[in-house]
C-alpha cells in the first residue's frame, strides 16, 4: 500500500467516500505518502466524483483533509 502513485491514492479515496468513507484515515496516509514521493502539495479531486459535490461537503472536506496534513483542491 505504501507504493501508490498519487493517482492511486487519489482514486481509493473516491472509493472510500462511496463507501461510506471506510477506511479513508488509512487512505488519507497513503495518499499523503505519494504527495511526499512525488513532490506534490496539493491532492486535486474532480467534485463530479465526491458523494457530496456541493460547496459544503467540499468545504468538509477540506477541512477534514487539513487536519490529517493534506491540502485538497477541486478540479474545475
Amino acid at each position: 500500500m505504501s507504493d501508490l502513485t498519487l493517482s492511486q491514492a487519489i482514486d481509493n479515496i473516491y472509493v472510500s467516500i462511496k463507501n461510506n468513507n471506510e477506511d479513508l484515515d488509512a487512505h488519507i496516509a497513503a495518499l499523503k505518502a505519494a504527495m511526499a514521493r512525488e513532490g506534490t502539495k496539493e491532492a486535486v479531486f474532480e467534485p463530479a466524483k465526491l458523494a457530496q459535490s456541493n460547496r459544503q461537503g467540499r468545504k468538509i472536506m477540506q477541512a477534514y483533509f487539513k487536519k490529517k496534513g493534506v491540502a485538497v483542491a477541486f478540479s474545475a
